[in-house]
């Protein structure tokens, strides 16, 4: 019940004060640049890594990101950036 009110004051906040939905909602904000890169930004930790797939934290769930040859370029507390050949990202409800 509290957490209806309070998904319902965020997106009423948001529709008002005309900020970003990732801000205000807590979600990920993802940019791939064609099928080589892809950056992450509002994610809750790494919590698997390969070259062939990473997952990451989420507030609810977490990301999966499958492909090949994957290095990971840049990583901070709440950013991460991939390279390598990116075949799928799904969102998991886990």
């Amino acid at each position: 019940m509290a957490k209806n009110i309070a998904q319902r004051v965020r997106t009423w906040m948001t529709k008002k004060m005309d900020l970003p939905e990732d801000v205000i909602m807590d979600l990920p904000r993802i940019t791939m640049i064609g099928q080589i890169h892809i950056y992450i930004e509002n994610h809750r930790g790494l919590l698997g890594f390969s070259d062939r797939e990473v997952r990451l934290l989420l507030k609810q769930g977490q990301l999966l990101i499958k492909g090949d040859s994957f290095v990971i370029k840049t990583i901070l507390p709440e950013e991460i950036m991939l390279e390598g050949k990116i075949s799928e990202v799904l969102y998991l409800d886990e």
